[in-house]
């Protein structure tokens, strides 16, 4: 078993509305119309050249608020214990968020995005063109998800947002 450490540092900061964690939405989905900001160090600058010829980005970033880890988990779109790596909690043993989101424009170094499901001050880690000829897949098996409702999704999805 390897366990090397493993340091990642920040690339920047992602700034939003949203302060409070019980009421940020869950996933980008739920988050239509919540706009924010990623502010990219200026030492990276330079790596977001031709970003802007996407519609949509991966936003990596790091649980910095996340509660302690816990390998089963009640989600928030239902009452009943799954295992983490089935959910999408922050509670993990590696606290690393992953959101893809609309990109409106860039101007200099800071990004302005909708859909923004993360809390104000998040460290960004990363950042990944979404491109439908490499990500969108015929999905046929959704897990627990099948099983939840559009309407309890969206409900609980929203978060009191």
């Amino acid at each position: 078993m390897n366990n090397q450490q493993i340091v990642y540092r920040p690339i920047g900061i992602i700034h939003s509305e949203h302060t409070i964690a019980e009421k940020t939405p869950i996933q980008p989905v739920y988050a239509r119309g919540c706009k924010g900001r990623v502010e990219v160090f200026e030492e990276f600058q330079d790596g977001l050249c031709d970003l802007d010829e996407f519609s949509h980005i991966y936003l990596i970033y790091h649980f910095n608020q996340a509660p302690p880890v816990k390998l089963k988990v009640k989600p928030f779109l239902q009452d009943v214990e799954r295992g983490i790596f089935a959910v999408r909690a922050p509670g993990r043993p590696n606290s690393i968020g992953l959101s893809v989101v609309e990109l409106i424009r860039i101007e200099g170094r800071i990004l302005y995005v909708d859909g923004l499901d993360i809390l104000d001050g998040t460290p960004l880690l990363d950042i990944k063109p979404y491109t439908a000829k490499f990500d969108l897949h015929n999905v046929k098996k959704n897990g627990w998800q099948d099983d939840v409702d559009h309407k309890t999704a969206e409900k609980r999805g929203k978060r009191g947002y």
